[in-house]
């Protein structure tokens, strides 16, 4: 195949993505919930609703608001070593396709979670790739983190790596969950 077919697909694929950040966008006047709005970037991502995390920023502290099964399990400090806590204190998207070389808490990687049947091998699966992204209304505080994963026994068994572009629209992606109902400090989830 030569290489101009190859750029078609790219362009093809990417077209596509954009489009489903919009449809993400779309939501916005329907008030989705977060369980909601997360499922529809896992989807726009192509990932597993397990590896899709929306934390919010809340006295200081990160609390999981997706997976709901992690909004029992405490919170991070942003003073912490997570890189949740280090992505919302410096403002700094994170992409690491060899993330279980990098030292990271892995204590929530443990926790059971009620996935789909098909998503049921993954579920305790260690993360292997990572996407975690500031959410930040433009030029605001910082409201939370998205972080987007491959999980796998393996890197090779996670699927594919992360690329600047998947990065691209998840920051997109946390532009328009920034204006999301959910992501207000105090509301209901």
């Amino acid at each position: 195949m030569s290489s101009n077919g190859n750029q078609g697909s790219a362009t093809k694929a990417a077209k596509a993505a954009k489009a489903s950040v919009s449809e993400l966008e779309r939501m916005l006047s329907e008030s989705p919930s977060s369980d909601r709005a997360c499922l529809k970037l896992a989807q726009i991502l192509r990932v597993r609703r397990s590896e899709v995390a929306l934390l919010r920023l809340e006295k200081g502290s990160l609390r999981f608001i997706f997976p709901p099964e992690l909004r029992s399990a405490g919170v991070l400090p942003l003073t912490g070593s997570a890189v949740a806590a280090r992505t919302a204190a410096t403002r700094t998207p994170l992409l690491s396709n060899t993330f279980m070389r990098v030292k990271h808490v892995s204590l929530f990687e443990a926790v059971k979670l009620g996935a789909e049947v098909e998503d049921r091998s993954q579920e305790q699966m260690p993360i292997q790739k990572i996407m975690s992204v500031p959410v930040v209304q433009s030029g605001g505080p910082v409201m939370g983190v998205v972080q987007v994963s491959r999980k796998g026994l393996d890197a090779s068994l996670a699927g594919a790596d992360f690329t600047g572009e998947d990065l691209k629209q998840l920051e997109q992606a946390a532009g328009i969950l920034a204006r999301m109902p959910f992501m207000q400090e105090g509301a209901e989830v």
